[in-house]
């Protein structure tokens, strides 16, 4: 169903990029990736449609096509990324900015990369953490990628964002050891549809956070405050990937259930 989609929507987005129109079909790809992958969105909130850094937790490689498809957003990975087979081809198409996240003498570079992907596609989505957590918890937000922020362009808010799998969060996720293929196998094969709130949070304008280590904390006090929400409760410290990987080694059948 997947290449079916890819089929469908690839040479129409090739078309419409040779008229030079604006393309819909990356946003409409992802859309329904998600969907064929078992991901029932709903929008909570109303997100920007332009002129907005998203700022989001980061549970799934699912974050990506359920924020895209309910927003349109290009995003930021790592370059790895970029030459994994068909994976980093499908992330070229919707305009995504690779960066080297250990290059640093090629920072300036990947910032103007990433303001030019903004003008372009109006929007763009940061993962912060630098990596995936459990649904449940937050990690610590990186701040290198939010230089672009300092100034921050004309006219561009930043919008928190929350993704939120309920339960089915640390089951989903991608934790542990886990290959990132592994993991896309295991959430494919899984039987049934889970339920994704994207709550798009009250934007802010980054000049009254002056400094991106201020953009960071704001963002990640807003998206904490809206999982507590979420919760019923405060939010834990996240527990880390080495000790799911042990976790996952003693009691594999339990590793998706522990809080």
């Amino acid at each position: 169903m997947l290449a079916g989609l890819a089929l469908i929507t690839v040479p129409l987005h090739y078309l419409w990029r040779l008229v030079r129109l604006s393309s819909p079909w990356p946003r409409l790809f992802l859309a329904g990736a998600g969907r064929v992958s078992g991901a029932r969105v709903r929008v909570a909130g109303v997100p920007l449609k332009r002129d907005v850094f998203y700022i989001s937790n980061h549970v799934s490689w699912i974050d990506i096509p359920a924020i895209a498809g309910a927003s349109g957003t290009a995003f930021v990975a790592k370059a790895e990324i970029r030459d994994a087979p068909i994976v980093g081809w499908l992330s070229s198409l919707n305009r995504t900015v690779f960066v080297e996240r250990e290059d640093r003498l090629g920072v300036a570079g990947q910032i103007n990369a990433l303001r030019e992907t903004l003008a372009e596609n109006w929007s763009v989505t940061v993962f912060p953490e630098g990596t995936t957590d459990d649904g449940r918890s937050l990690l610590p937000f990186k701040t290198s990628m939010l230089k672009v922020l300092e100034p921050p362009p004309p006219g561009v808010m930043v919008q928190p964002v929350l993704v939120d799998y309920g339960e089915i969060g640390v089951e989903i996720g991608w934790l542990g050891d886990e290959s990132g293929k592994d993991n896309a196998v295991r959430v494919l094969a899984r039987r049934g549809s889970f339920p994704v709130v994207v709550h798009f949070l009250e934007p802010f304008h980054p000049r009254d956070f002056p400094g991106r280590k201020a953009i960071a904390a704001e963002s990640r006090r807003r998206i904490e405050a809206a999982l507590a929400d979420v919760l019923g409760h405060p939010v834990p410290v996240f527990v880390g990937h080495d000790a799911w990987a042990r976790m996952a080694d003693q009691a594999p059948d339990q590793a998706a259930v522990l809080p």
